[in-house]
């Protein structure tokens, strides 16, 4: 049971199939799906557990209660979650610059799992799922939202800055843009 809750968990909204489960845990489905219903009734058995688990298509997605979608909606518009991470940041531009794109390939982009990052800004409505992958598992594609647009004022995603463009005028500063250089600067001086 830990091992399919530890799965779930990972990889976020996107959930597990159980043909993808059954491949991984070397466990025949009509078992898995045996365990993931006694799962699921454990946590709604338990009243200290914020979590259950959907059935969603053909996949099983980690998710909380629905007694808690008025509280985390009041969150999600509360100003203390009003900033973005820097990790949902960079998940942000990776999204906007690559989309349509899967969670797996921001993840490898950024070389570390994204799924917190994608479910803030899905939660947020700067990014929404643009179809899905043909092939196994179907994984989600996804690229900014309308609200994406309208909050940074663009007509169309052509108007986000060039990357290399950036990176040329990064590269003409004549002092390096780096965090421990003033420090460095000062004890040679002295």
């Amino acid at each position: 049971m830990s091992q399919i809750e530890a799965m779930l968990f990972v990889v976020g909204d996107e959930g597990l199939s159980l043909e993808e489960l059954s491949f991984t845990l070397d466990c025949p489905t009509a078992e898995l799906y045996d365990v993931i219903n006694e799962l699921k009734k454990h946590y709604e058995n338990d009243e200290s557990s914020a979590l259950t688990i959907l059935e969603v298509g053909n996949h099983f997605v980690l998710s909380t209660k629905k007694i808690f979608a008025p509280l985390l909606k009041d969150f999600a518009r509360s100003p203390m979650s009003n900033r973005l991470s820097q990790a949902a940041l960079e998940t942000l531009s990776i999204i906007a610059y690559k989309q349509p794109i899967t969670r797996s390939e921001v993840d490898e982009l950024r070389g570390v799992q994204s799924s917190g990052a994608v479910q803030t800004l899905v939660a947020r409505q700067l990014i929404e799922e643009q179809g899905r992958v043909e092939g196994p598992g179907r994984a989600i594609l996804y690229g900014t939202s309308n609200y994406f647009m309208d909050y940074f004022g663009l007509k169309d995603i052509k108007e986000l800055p060039d990357v290399q463009m950036m990176e040329a005028d990064l590269a003409d500063e004549e002092e390096p843009l780096d965090l421990f250089y003033d420090r460095f600067k000062e004890e040679d001086e002295v």
